[in-house]
């Protein structure tokens, strides 16, 4: 048999894949209850969290694998039955939905970009597998024409998928075309079909994996509870070390949105992030999900009913097929006319002891102002998830600090009305560069990354004089994912935000953007 197949006896390690799941020994029924929640944590940890799953679904059960080839000889009875992986389609109403989820292309020829991120870390490996995937001025399904440059000015145009993967390798596929590549006005649901099967039509939605993969046969689709695809590299990458193929296919479970469990959660720029001014804007998807792979014995799934599988979940990677159990993950994404002239970048949900339950994400950046004249400002945001809190510190609630150097040293801290937060980061890894959409040349090396970064996390709370007080959070990690961007770099970069008064008073206006389309969803902006 083959050693990446367990056997039934093995099937109780993986329980929490599943709803009900129990085996005592070999000879145990395996049973799936007909009403189960299916939480990340303990009840008195956090409440439950709604991701959709049937509650009515009958009970099934399974015999051992030794039972069931006792009892016959035939040899089909014998025979290894592949299983795939089994969608689970989004809910409507999902509980860590964020604004600005959906696709933000308006049908406009404006300067436009959209980009989503997803990171998988596998504590167990020290491995982190981090996808992107781009889209640069959808609304020229191909390289524009001489007669629309001389209309519309130079434009970049295409779809990119790229994975910084295991051991710092790297892999990246784009088209110049657009026109295979598709996304949900208002949900996080996403695809694009580089190589279509001859006999297949590309799809326009997510579909269950079995028919992504007869319809798809280089590509990639993704959604809150799903991430799947297979990509070729391009040949274009001379500065890092690169695979020749990546596949995955994995679930994830959301813990955090951005706000606090349980609250209508936030849109990361505020209501401002509604209005194309302030651009790129940015969202944080899912602050932290617990993404889970298992590997099972096939022949017992004969007998399984597979509404209740969440899927097989993997990654291969040069070779290698990675599998993993509640593996911390997280989601973001970025859109409008251009990357920020230079930018910084952390986040973390590994932390010793803790990993899964806590979230750091924290990110500064140089970005231009509308207007007729290039004016730049300093911007910069901290936002930390613990124990189903969400500790924000934004501009308009407090100010934010940061000495970033050239490559290697991040130190970011931050104050609001409540409390004081501090992160500190360094890496001896030399990093990985990446691809980040630019109006100056497309799809292009513009950022270095890690996911072997140190970090250390502390939260205070403020004193009634403004000093630190009680130390609530101490935290430490060797999985960091540490990036820079853009540039000139020329030295360490020094900086603070400073807001002007009137715009800090106007962000802090409680504007319920979503709620007042909600009144004509007809007039909702896409995206939201």
């Amino acid at each position: 048999m083959d050693s990446n197949i367990c056997s039934l006896n093995q099937l109780h390690q993986f329980s929490s894949c599943f709803i009900g799941l129990h085996s005592q020994n070999s000879k145990s029924t395996l049973k799936f209850s007909q009403s189960s929640t299916f939480n990340a944590f303990s009840p008195r940890e956090l409440r439950p969290l709604r991701l959709g799953f049937r509650s009515n679904s009958p009970v099934v059960a399974c015999r051992s694998v030794s039972e069931i080839e006792t009892e016959t000889s035939s040899p089909a009875a014998k025979r290894s039955v592949s299983v795939s992986p089994v969608y689970v389609p989004t809910p409507v109403n999902r509980d860590t939905r964020t604004p600005h989820s959906g696709y933000h292309f308006d049908g406009t020829t404006r300067q436009f970009f959209e980009g989503w991120y997803f990171k998988v870390s596998i504590p167990e490996r020290k491995q982190s597998f981090c996808f992107m995937y781009s889209v640069e001025n959808p609304a020229f399904k191909r390289t524009l024409t001489p007669l629309e440059m001389l209309q519309h000015g130079p434009r970049f145009t295409g779809v990119g998928a790229q994975v910084l993967g295991a051991k710092g390798k790297y892999i990246c596929q784009y088209s110049e075309e657009s026109q295979n590549f598709w996304g949900s006005r208002h949900e996080l649901t996403l695809g694009n079909t580089f190589v279509a099967n001859k006999a297949s039509r590309p799809p326009s939605k997510v579909v269950p994996p079995q028919e992504f993969n007869r319809k798809v046969l280089e590509g990639f689709q993704v959604s809150p509870l799903w991430n799947q695809g297979f990509i070729c590299d391009d040949g274009r990458t001379y500065y890092a070390k690169t695979v020749k193929t990546a596949r995955w296919e994995y679930s994830t479970r959301p813990i955090y949105g951005w706000g606090d469990v349980g609250s209508k959660q936030k849109s990361t720029a505020g209501w401002a992030a509604a209005l194309p001014i302030f651009e790129p804007h940015w969202q944080i998807c899912m602050a932290s999900g617990l993404s889970t792979g298992t590997c099972f014995s096939p022949s017992c799934f004969e007998l399984l009913c597979i509404d209740f599988l969440l899927g097989f979940c993997w990654i291969e990677w040069d070779g290698e097929r990675f599998e993993f159990q509640d593996a911390p993950s997280y989601s973001e994404k970025n859109w409008g006319g251009g990357f920020p002239r230079k930018w910084f970048w952390a986040q973390c949900n590994v932390f010793e002891g803790a990993s899964g339950k806590i979230s750091l994400t924290a990110a500064g950046g140089l970005r231009q102002l509308p207007g007729l004249t290039e004016t730049f400002e300093n911007t910069a945001l901290i936002g930390v998830h613990y124990d189903g809190i969400f500790y924000e510190f934004v501009p308009w609630n407090g100010v934010v600090t940061w000495e970033i150097a050239q490559w290697g040293y991040w130190n970011i801290a931050a104050e609001n009305k409540t409390h004081m937060v501090e992160l500190e980061a360094t890496t001896t890894d030399s990093g990985t560069t990446l691809r980040a959409p630019t109006v100056e040349a497309g799809l292009t090396p513009a950022c270095l990354d890690t996911c072997l970064g140190d970090l250390t996390l502390k939260i205070w709370e403020k004193n009634v004089g403004g000093s630190k007080g009680k130390l609530i959070l101490d935290v430490k990690s060797d999985m960091a994912a540490l990036e820079v961007g853009g540039g000139p770099w020329f030295n360490t970069w020094k900086g603070k935000t400073t807001t002007p008064e009137v715009i800090k008073s106007a962000l802090q206006v409680p504007i319920d953007v979503e709620g007042i389309f909600g009144l004509a969803p007809f007039l909702k902006p896409p995206g939201l």
